[in-house]
């Protein structure tokens, strides 16, 4: 996996935390919905960068 491809999956799961981490605080979304979306995006992250 090129740098490139790293950096671009960081910041492809920063993103999708930010945004999961903001629903949460405006009350979109309860902490159990937000955790099971992190641990998506945490999964995402440890296969991209397995690749």
């Amino acid at each position: 996996m090129s740098e490139q491809e790293i950096h671009d999956a960081v910041e492809a799961f920063l993103n999708e935390a930010d945004d999961a981490y903001g629903e949460y605080e405006q009350g979109y979304t309860d902490a159990d919905a937000t955790l099971r979306r992190l641990e998506t995006a945490i999964e995402e992250l440890r296969t991209a960068t397995e690749e």
